[in-house]
């Protein structure tokens, strides 16, 4: 697997800055419950997801086994099944009605009712496995990377690029050879500046998965990026000649390229966009095939992006 690669280091670094920012996803898998809340927390839950309910004590050696297995298997899940943790000792009840009569017992619910279990302590290899199946069968690992897809997404468009390598990460626990996750990885390196990290992880791939759409397309926006990169050391000069001669549109052109370098991506893309406006011919269309380069480097949930799309669009078809 990719990530293990040593020369793709930075993609731990990243899943170790993102790993707070993800917490709020897994800190809401795994829960304690009470009486007061089991309803909820646990029935009412299991309606959307599988819901694994690990009854436990403090005194219990087992117990304190067992719980970090869960815990660590529920977390690889990525969100598609829920750990619910009980006391027995301070809930009586609810281990009573469930007629609970050692610790640890582990039920599964899923739709209102208990579908699988355990008693005991169990190897991790034997919870994973446990885990696997209440996923396999509720479709709940499917659905839950379309989720993490979607919110890393909308982290590279808010440029939050260690929340969104995070993301993609969880994708990869969930589904080890997916090339919209690889390639996010490849656009958040890309959007760090770390282009060696993510030429290294591109040149660890196999060929199938570097000739994919979605790695294909992240190599571009790298390209791109490497580029403005290079044009952006040449910002003072493309300025200079810019405002010698404001109506040299190779000029404007250039200086548009720098700035994305820069990090300047709005005034970049103002300047392109004047520059259709003023001749969408000029240099066989360069002008308007560098805006959809720049759109595709920074993601389509960018704000300048929609807004840019939206801006072109009105001057192609005005």
């Amino acid at each position: 697997m990719v990530l293990s690669d040593p020369n793709t280091s930075s993609v731990g670094e990243f899943n170790a800055s993102a790993a707070q920012d993800n917490g709020m996803i897994v800190d809401a898998m795994i829960v304690d419950v009470s009486s007061a809340t089991f309803m909820a927390e646990v029935m009412e839950a299991s309606e959307h997801q599988p819901v694994i309910v690990d009854f436990w004590a403090p005194w219990c050696g087992p117990c304190k086994q067992l719980m970090p297995a869960l815990e660590k298997c529920v977390t690889e899940a990525g969100g598609a099944v829920k750990l619910a943790k009980v006391n027995i000792d301070e809930n009586q009840a609810i281990a009573g009605q469930l007629r609970v009569q050692s610790v640890p017992t582990v039920y599964a619910f899923y739709k209102g009712q208990p579908v699988d279990g355990f008693g005991g302590a169990q190897p991790e290899s034997e919870v994973r496995n446990f885990v696997s199946r209440l996923v396999e069968m509720s479709g709940g690992a499917s659905a839950n990377v379309s989720e993490l897809l979607e919110l890393a997404e909308e982290a590279i468009g808010q440029k939050d690029f260690a929340q969104a390598a995070g993301l993609f990460s969880q994708v990869l626990e969930i589904q080890p050879e997916s090339e919209i996750a690889m390639a996010g990885l490849i656009r958040c390196l890309t959007g760090t500046g770390e282009f060696e990290d993510a030429r290294a992880m591109i040149g660890a791939m196999t060929d199938e998965m570097q000739a994919s759409d979605a790695v294909q397309k992240s190599v571009k926006a790298l390209d791109v990026a490497e580029r403005a990169a290079a044009s952006a050391g040449q910002l003072a000069e493309f300025e200079a000649a810019l405002a010698a001669n404001p109506d040299d549109p190779a000029a404007m052109f250039n200086m548009a390229e720098a700035k994305f370098g820069a990090g300047l991506n709005d005034d970049a893309i103002t300047m392109l966009l004047e520059l259709v406006r003023r001749d969408r011919s000029w240099n066989d269309d360069a002008a308007r095939l560098k805006l959809l380069e720049i759109f595709d480097a920074l993601g389509p949930t960018a704000p300048e992006v929609v807004a840019g799309r939206r801006q072109l669009s009105a001057l192609l078809f005005s």
